[in-house]
Formats: C-alpha cells, sequence, structure tokens
C-alpha cells in the first residue's frame, strides 16, 4: 500500500491487486490497514476487485464517509481506469451501455436483455491508447476507461460479451491466461468532504507495454 495523501477527513492511497479493498474478519484487507492507522476507524464508499489494484480513497471519519457517499450517489466521485484487453475494438472510442446482473451465488455479472429485479444499467466510455500484436497473446489493446456507473466488474463483463475479455479475466473467458487481470485505477476525482475543493489523483500501473 501507498499512500499518497492523507489528512484528517480522507486516505488516498494506491491498493496492491492482492489485497481486499475492504475490511476482512482477519482483519487483512486495505480498509483494515487504513483503520488501524485511523485509529481504528475507516469508512469505505467505494470498491475494488482483490485482483485490481489502483488508487482508492477512504474517510477517516464518520462525516467525511457520509459526504463522500453522497458524491458517489451524486456521480461527483469520477473515475478512469486502464485495461489491457484481447483482440482489437472496432471503434477507436465510444460508449458502452448494458443491462447488468450480478449473481451473487456464482461472484459473477452478466448481460442481460430485459429489466427485472436486480438489473442494473450500466454505462462507460472507452479510449483505444494502442493495440499491438503479441508473441505470448495475440493482439492486445490498451484502453482508457471512465466508469458513469460502479457495477460489480462491470468493466470486465462489458468488454467480456464483445469479445474482448481483459487480459488475465480468466472468471469472464480469458483462459490460458497466465498473469494477473490487466486492470487498474489510474485515475480518481472527488470533492472534498471538508473543503469541497475538487481533487485528483492518478498512478500508473507496473505493466510491461503492450
Amino acid at each position: 500500500m501507498k499512500i499518497l495523501y492523507r489528512d484528517e477527513s480522507v486516505t488516498v492511497c494506491i491498493k496492491p491487486p492482492s489485497l481486499l479493498s475492504e475490511q476482512t474478519p482477519q482483519k487483512d484487507g486495505l480498509a483494515d490497514r487504513i483503520a488501524a492507522e485511523n485509529g481504528g476507524y475507516v469508512g469505505v464508499v467505494h470498491r475494488l476487485d482483490r485482483g485490481v489494484g489502483g488508487v482508492m480513497v477512504y474517510a477517516n471519519t464518520p462525516d467525511a464517509a457520509a459526504k463522500l457517499s453522497r458524491a458517489v450517489q451524486e456521480h461527483k466521485l469520477e473515475k478512469e481506469y486502464l485495461a489491457i484487453v484481447h483482440g482489437i475494438p472496432t471503434e477507436q472510442s465510444g460508449t458502452l451501455r448494458d443491462l447488468l446482473f450480478h449473481d451473487r451465488r456464482q461472484n459473477k455479472t452478466f448481460v442481460v436483455t430485459r429489466e427485472r429485479a436486480g438489473v442494473k444499467e450500466a454505462i462507460l466510455d472507452y479510449r483505444v491508447i494502442k493495440s499491438s500484436e503479441t508473441e505470448a497473446h495475440g493482439a492486445l489493446s490498451l484502453l482508457r476507461v471512465r466508469l458513469h456507473t460502479g457495477r460489480t466488474h462491470q468493466i470486465r463483463v462489458q468488454f467480456a460479451s464483445r469479445g474482448h475479455a481483459l487480459l488475465g479475466d480468466g472468471k469472464y473467458g480469458a483462459t490460458g491466461d497466465r498473469c494477473p487481470i490487466a486492470l487498474f485505477s489510474a485515475r480518481l476525482t472527488f470533492p472534498h468532504p471538508k473543503t469541497g475543493k475538487i481533487m485528483t489523483f492518478e498512478a500508473q500501473p507496473e505493466w510491461e507495454e503492450v
């Protein structure tokens, strides 16, 4: 864990891919580490999958947690990711819009065609940064992705459903890859819960070039 910024209200850090972002019964989640450094309190206002690393913000007080949670609901907490996908998208940039259903028993999300209980709309924008042919994985593309909604496994399932599974993502079709999921929270913007100042933090993954 690397701390990027900390004050009385928030802690901004880089989550390693190996850690859960929440607290755990074993006290080995990233949120547990933040709580230990805050005298026991941590407010979790957004999450990253265990295999995904990148920039996160945690609240250091209940008041900050309430205000950051409100920012999430009002889409004022903006998240951008870097992702490596198999293949080359037909369009170099665009918007993906789907209906998603998350099956808690399987811990897996599915694209569905009609609204029903538990189905939520998912929207993201993407831009292809570059594509290349690799010896180990065939054609790969590096994307910058901006989320407009924060659904479980959203980026992973939306691209996989279009034949572009993320590199290393065996759950969503990238069978045979022997590497971690190539998804990283690269940019986070939010209003400071006390001052209202817009704060932006960025980081880069430690990936080999595509």
